[in-house]
């Protein structure tokens, strides 16, 4: 049956393309095409159907952004007469078949079309080269995307294309699928296996026109090989079709790519290096980046690429990230570096939207992290160092699973019996484990997993179908329990979700994903989807994609802001299952996740003001490299001994103190600081009695910069607040104290709460109650977490803009957002930011208490005296001055401590998961 439906659903979709139709006409189709086809689905699937492409056809995707260097001047227009769109017009057509929305496919077409007249002109036959970036999201379809980009290139006359993909073989594996499914139009693994008579299958785009197929010199089982290239070069036939390479991004690969095409040459073959190349580098923030200015050479991997675009007389360079922070912005130690490094964007940038139905980082950790209540679709994990720290060793034993992963695992099985029970049943369902680098370690967590599997799946071969008086089995109780808490409001009632569960979930397979083993494997006959949990580390961290990933258990400390957005493997697309999808991870990761989602988000919608503004690659380089964010990716990046100093800006930025000192000294210095600050405006005429009171305090008007600088002076700051250092802070505040932060604003955090008012100086004062993150005894740190690592609550730079300016920011945000007028949103604080008149400084008097699923007693609370803590934020306006920037010095050997790199070696004898 679930056949005979994708069957009519892609026929039904293919006839949309062109032409909207309203419920009743679409309705009136479906029944027209099952009766012409003899389908037989019945009237409820039917009505199903039409349900579902009308939800996919009100999804929309905007334009994104555009930077162009000055210099550009478009071809494409002029030329778009003279194109055959063959390969473009196979791949939408493929896509509209799969049923991606009518709105998402001419989007594509659309943003795909303004990357195509940034390359070259593949007509023009003087030399040139370009340089681009195309920055996207995770998991939202830039894979996708550069497949439209190749079609249309090779529609264009480009007739090399170079696609360098992942570090580990199963992305490049699954790239080189992708290809072959829509641009090349053959199965080329099977092609390699049985030769061109018995393996030229169609597949994809093929199933539509199978003409002028492409050459491929990889294929879906093995990356490039001078031996093979040379045996296919016969195929070329003069560049007649366009010829395709899909290759890892490996040091080996990439040395005999360039001996082959050199060899080439020497025999006197000059043709291949004449013909246009485009190359897309995927993940371009990962190993393509020169990393090593400090030590005067270049990385091999950088220096490879760049040895294979100069070896074509016409090139053109196009890397795809899913991070606004890639390294080529902020690696090199002077910008001035940056711009000349040969791989630098300096033609063009593109800042992709993700479709309206994306499941990513802004829906994930910012809309579905509520203030107050409890997340959407986040879960903690707060149960598992006394059985797999976060830093273990190799040779970590445990003969157990924490209760959180066991409860994700029940989790699992229950949301995909959900969907079964949708109508599910032949789309794939994946549980993904992130929680040890070790090959050694993963193994182990699939063992204790099969083991918990085995265990649940005998209590329902035995009591499943035994109804309520199953329950009496403690495995099928704690099923139950799972989905009162979880799936109770969801429609479905337990007796059918346990009579359904051992058909839905008994061919589950725990499998290990990394370089001893890859269980992906999502080949099937059709007839029902695969059920798998993927245990794994490295190679679960970047660029692959598990098919119907529904629930994670994600036990990772990275703080890297690049690395963290990669391993968000559960972001993309959850059409008919968002509702049941569960993320379990440690609250430091949750809060971590959320701050950078938020400065991501920022970073997109700095794009589309420059596009506006005409700024150029080199500026929004700039704005990357000085954002206060890129902090932390700058810092990984130059490790290496002693001090890094980091050039950032604090124009239109906001500054928070998350990590606060704990040592009982410094709290008393912070309090008394604090005390003095309130004296001093008490002195100045503002008093407790004469503020203007608010929602969140006490709000000031017209305090001199004088203040806010003598108490900055006196703050003690934790050596791991990198950004509140008040050094700099103070730099940049004294070089704008005569003009515009000379008058200041001021809030006084005072709150009804459960805890009682304090008195500080002549002020009464009701506390913030925030949770601490994690107990570091040593560190004497407290690090706020709970709601977005935040101190400040939501909406507090709106305190003391202008009504009309706040008012028209909300509105150009809705714009922007394209979000209607009916439907509730919380605003982001930065676009209150964007309209201050005058700098906000905020006075935080906080309670701390412990955070979620921690103990009530928690153990360094006890050792702090019981006074409030003090910490302080900073809303910083938009400076005349934006590009004049202060200096922060970060103790690199302290950061490694504290974070590690990506690149540290495994301890000896350590089985690294890596390819």
């Amino acid at each position: 049956m679930n056949a005979r439906i994708d069957h009519l659903d892609g026929i039904v979709s293919q006839s949309l393309a062109n032409e909207r139709k309203t419920g009743d006409e679409l309705r009136t189709l479906i029944t027209t095409l099952n009766g012409a086809l003899t389908l037989g689905v019945e009237p409820e699937a039917r009505e199903q159907l039409a349900r579902d492409i009308e939800e996919r056809f009100g999804i929309s995707m905007g334009l994104g952004a555009m930077v162009d260097d000055e210099d550009f001047r478009p071809w494409l227009p002029e030329a778009k007469a003279s194109i055959e769109p063959f390969y473009w017009g196979r791949y939408r057509k493929l896509m509209l078949r799969n049923g991606l929305p009518q709105d998402v496919v001419t989007a594509t077409d659309t943003v795909t079309d303004e990357i195509l007249g940034r390359l070259g002109n593949p007509n023009l036959q003087e030399e040139w080269d370009r340089r681009g970036m195309v920055v996207g999201h995770v998991q939202s379809g830039k894979t996708g995307n550069y497949t439209g980009l190749i079609c249309k290139a090779a529609d264009a006359g480009y007739r090399l294309i170079v696609v360098i993909a992942g570090i580990h073989n199963n992305l490049r594996n699954q790239t080189q699928e992708r290809i072959d499914e829509g641009f090349i139009g053959r199965d080329t693994g099977r092609l390699a296996m049985k030769g061109k008579k018995e393996g030229s299958r169609a597949i994809g785009v093929g199933l539509f026109d199978d003409r002028r197929t492409p050459v491929s010199l990889t294929n879906t089982l093995t990356d490039f090989r001078k031996a093979t290239a040379t045996g296919n070069t016969s195929e070329i036939d003069s560049y007649k079709v366009p010829v395709v390479l899909v290759i890892k991004k490996n040091n080996s690969t990439l040395r005999n790519l360039l001996d082959w095409l050199r060899e080439n040459s020497a025999k006197g073959d000059a043709q291949m290096i004449s013909q246009p190349m485009l190359l897309i580098d995927d993940e371009a923030d990962n190993a393509s980046i020169n990393t090593k200015y400090s030590k005067e050479e270049i990385t091999a991997i950088n220096g490879q690429i760049r040895d294979l675009l100069g070896m074509f007389h016409r090139s053109c360079y196009v890397g795809y990230t899913a991070t606004p922070f890639a390294n080529i912005f902020v690696d090199p130690d002077s910008y001035d570096e940056a711009k000349k490094e040969d791989l630098f964007p300096r033609h063009f940038i593109v800042g992709l939207d993700a479709p309206t139905n994306y499941f990513g980082a802004k829906k994930i950790f910012i809309d579905g992290l509520p203030e107050e209540g409890e997340p959407t679709w986040l879960r903690y994990i707060s149960d598992n160092e006394d059985i797999i720290p976060i830093k273990h060793r190799i040779d970590q034993n445990f003969d157990e699973l924490p209760d959180s992963l066991v409860e994700a695992l029940r989790t699992f099985l229950i949301a995909r019996t959900i969907r079964n029970l949708r109508g599910q049943t032949r789309s794939h369902c994946s549980m993904l484990v992130n929680a040890s680098r070790f090959t050694n370690v993963q193994g182990k967590i699939r063992n204790r997993l099969h083991e918990k599997m085995d265990a649940i799946l005998d209590s329902l071969r035995v009591n499943g179908a035994r109804g309520s008086s199953g329950l009496g089995d403690p495995e099928i109780a704690a099923l139950r329990q799972v989905w009162s808490e979880e799936y109770a409001d969801i429609g479905i009632d337990w007796s059918d979700i346990q009579a359904a569960m051992l058909e839905a979930v008994a061919a589950t397979k725990v499998v290990e994903v990394n370089s001893r083993a890859n269980g992906l494997d999502y080949s099937d006959d059709g007839s029902i989807g695969q059920t798998l949990i993927a245990v794994g580390g490295f190679s679960l961290s970047r660029g692959l994609t598990l098919e119907g990933l529904t629930v994670t258990w994600f036990l990772r400390n990275t703080m890297m802001y690049d690395t963290l957005m990669q391993m968000g493997r559960w972001f993309g697309y959850r059409g008919g299952y968002e509702d049941v999808c569960r993320i379990w991870m440690p609250s430091d990761a949750i809060d971590w996740y959320a701050h950078i989602a938020e400065a991501t988000d920022e970073l997109h919608q700095e794009l589309k003001k420059m596009q506006k503004a005409k700024a150029t690659p080199a500026d929004f380089g700039l704005a990357v490299r000085s954002h206060p964010a890129s902090l932390m990716v700058t810092a990984r990046n130059k490790m290496g001994s002693g001090q890094k100093h980091v050039m950032i800006g604090l124009s239109n930025a906001w500054v928070e103190t998350a990590k606060i000192s704990a040592r009982p000294d410094d709290l008393a210095r912070n309090e008394e600081a604090a005390v003095r600050f309130l004296g001093t405006l008490e002195a100045a005429g503002h008093s407790c009695e004469s503020a203007g009171k608010v929602n969140g305090g006490y709000l000031l008007r017209g305090v001199d910069v004088e203040a806010i600088d003598d108490f900055l002076l006196a703050w003690r700051n934790h050596d791991q607040g990198f950004l509140t250092q008040t050094g700099p802070i103070r730099t940049y505040i004294r070089d704008r104290g005569q003009d515009e932060l000379k008058d200041w604003d001021v809030l006084v955090t005072s709150v009804n709460s459960e805890v009682p008012a304090v008195e500080l100086a002549n002020w009464t004062i009701g506390p913030q109650v925030r949770r601490i993150g994690y107990a570091d005894l040593a560190e004497h740190l407290l690090s706020i977490s709970g709601k977005k690592a935040r101190i400040a609550s939501r909406g507090v730079e709106k305190i003391g803009v202008d009504p009309v300016k706040a008012s028209e920011a909300e509105e150009l945000y809705r714009n922007t957002e394209k979000i209607k007028n009916d439907i509730r949103v919380t605003y982001p604080d930065r676009i209150y930011r964007a309209v201050r008149d005058k700098p906000l400084f905020v006075l935080h008097v906080v309670q701390v208490r412990p955070a979620e699923g921690e103990d009530a007693r928690h153990p360094y609370l006890d050792r702090i005296p019981g006074r409030p803590v003090i910490g302080w934020s900073i809303s910083f306006p938009q400076s005349a001055r934006p590009d004049q920037r202060v200096e922060y010095v970060i103790n690199t050997v302290k950061f490694r401590e504290l974070y590690g790199t990506d690149d540290e070696e495994p301890d000896e004898g350590a089985l690294e998961d890596d390819d």
